[in-house]
């Protein structure tokens, strides 16, 4: 299905439902080109120093870290409600042992502006090139936070991608829907 141009706010309801709910999924290839996808459930879409961005929050441990540290880029994909299993075992399983476009019957697309993998199956996409990176500092965060997302000490690399491209699906909303 061919895509068409968006603005990376349309959407934005549906787009933060699926990111609360199934989860999102982040687009990488490595450094052989093999396209990987790992499921975000945090991140949050705005504007920043007048630009669209998607921030997204990857650790160092995951397979997806090292590409985009290597290509300073990746997409966000948004899953229909059809697509929660695969969602689930995006983020549950690693990209180094498994391939998760075959594993999910997923079909990789190439992306417009980035040299990241889309998901021709999700509706909306997103690429983004990287503007800036920081790592959380445990120092500064929340007691509460520190406890409940790192126990063990795994602190996330955050990337703020800058949204070069948001292109949907015709009937993307319905798709979202349900």
């Amino acid at each position: 299905m061919s895509r068409k141009t968006m603005r990376y706010d349309d959407h934005f309801a549906a787009v933060l439902e699926a990111l609360a709910t199934r989860g999102l999924l982040l687009g990488t290839s490595g450094e052989d080109g093999r396209p990987n996808l790992m499921t975000i459930g945090w991140g949050t879409l705005g504007t920043v120093w007048g630009k669209p961005l998607w921030v997204v929050l990857v650790r160092p441990s995951r397979h997806s870290f090292a590409a985009v540290e290597r290509s300073g880029c990746f997409t966000v994909n948004v899953p229909p409600p059809s697509l929660a299993a695969a969602c689930e075992l995006c983020g549950t399983r690693s990209g180094r042992e498994v391939d998760k476009f075959a594993a999910c019957g997923l079909t990789v697309e190439k992306a417009v502006a980035v040299d990241a993998p889309a998901v021709a199956e999700c509706p909306i996409v997103y690429e983004c090139r990287t503007v800036h990176s920081n790592d959380v500092d445990p120092r500064r965060l929340s007691k509460e936070i520190a406890a409940t997302a790192y126990p063990r000490g795994d602190h996330h690399r955050i990337y703020w991608g800058e949204i070069v491209a948001a292109r949907e699906v015709p009937d993307a909303a319905r798709i979202l829907g349900g």
